[in-house]
């Protein structure tokens, strides 16, 4: 009765990792699951052109070269 309300209590199985480990090992619904190795981050979706890497630099110097500070301390002022 004591193993299965620790194995229920999720608190509990935090701090004793090795009952967990155990308890993964046993489970016959984790040993039936379908693995598949998923790497959708692997390779960018869009590929990057030399066109879009050179716009997308001379947009962040663009972003740069503005001077935001002033443009807050007009704003604040009027």
């Amino acid at each position: 009765m004591k193993d299965t309300a620790v194995a229920l209590n999720p608190f509990s199985l935090m701090m004793e990792p090795e009952l967990v480990l155990q308890t993964m090992e046993r489970s016959q619904q984790l040993r039936g699951l379908r693995r598949h190795k998923l790497r959708p981050l692997d390779k960018p979706l869009i590929p990057y052109t030399k066109e879009a890497v050179a716009a997308r630099a001379a947009f962040d110097a663009a972003i740069d070269a503005e001077d935001f500070e002033d443009q807050a301390d007009s704003y604040m002022l009027n």
